[in-house]
């Protein structure tokens, strides 16, 4: 019997409570199987303003409630909900705080469609959050697996900031590359904010632009192991990922039992 592992999923989207790509599908197919052939899962993902609280029942969990996250030298406070997936005995843990998700939109203003300029700092604080989240819940993951550019720093944080805590001692990367990026920029100085104690700056050149891409890079290069959420991801990255002979891998979509058993598997022969 394969061990069972402890697996956690982050993501910016999830069907029902956010479709932003068919990354949202993907990964609302992914932990209900795995947690149907005996693994512990767990989702997180950003409680943006434009899911409806009511409609999907979201509340407050009061205990894990509470956390301060310093970003760009504030702190700001920390709420969790949670929510159920209909027809699956799973949870989705959000991630919220008033500055930074209250907005009824998503990385751009729906009226003017400009980016917005915080989404760096959403970035930041989702990231440290989810990491803090953990630690608080006591539940040390074998398995994190980062969705696309907006859990980048998950990573980094894990190889440098966190690297002693006991809590993420047996815990493996995946980061998972989607062809849903931005043409739009983050703020120039956006790893002066992702700067904390412990990191040195060869660690941040991974990171190497303000932009998708840029960001992407630094994920896919301090994870363990990388694949593709799509047969055709931005030529940049997959030239990037040829240069760094980083290995690539691609489950097929279409086959939702082989895309299932490949990560799996992949879990699998990472776990400690």
């Amino acid at each position: 019997m394969d061990k069972k592992l402890r697996i956690l999923y982050v993501t910016s989207e999830i069907d029902p409570f956010l479709r932003l790509s068919s990354a949202a599908d993907l990964i609302r197919l992914l932990p209900q199987r795995l947690q149907e052939k005996g693994h512990e899962i767990r989702i997180f993902m950003p409680k943006f303003g434009v899911i409806n609280e009511r409609r999907n029942r979201l509340h407050e969990v009061v205990r894990l409630s509470g956390i301060n996250i310093r970003v760009a030298g504030e702190e700001k406070p920390l709420t969790i909900k949670v929510a159920s997936i209909p027809n699956a005995k799973l949870q989705v843990y959000f991630l919220d705080n008033e500055d930074y998700f209250k907005r009824k939109s998503v990385l751009s203003d729906p009226n003017s469609e400009k980016f917005h300029m915080d989404n760096d700092e959403r970035s930041i604080f989702f990231c440290k959050g989810v990491i803090e989240t953990v630690k608080k819940l006591g539940w040390p993951p074998n398995i994190i697996h980062c969705h696309d550019w907006m859990t980048s720093f998950i990573p980094l944080y894990l190889r440098t900031h966190y690297k002693d805590d006991p809590m993420f001692q047996n815990t493996k990367t995946v980061f998972t590359v989607y062809n849903n990026g931005f043409e739009s920029e983050l703020a120039n100085n956006y790893l002066d904010k992702v700067r904390v104690d412990g990191i040195a700056d060869e660690t941040l050149d991974n990171y190497t632009g303000n932009n998708y891409v840029g960001v992407c890079k630094g994920g896919i290069a301090l994870s363990d192991v990388v694949t593709k959420g799509h047969p055709e991801i931005d030529a940049k990255l997959e030239e990037y990922l040829d240069e760094t002979q980083e290995q690539k891998i691609y489950f097929d979509t279409n086959d939702k039992d082989s895309y299932v058993e490949g990560y799996q598997k992949l879990y699998a022969d990472i776990a400690n």
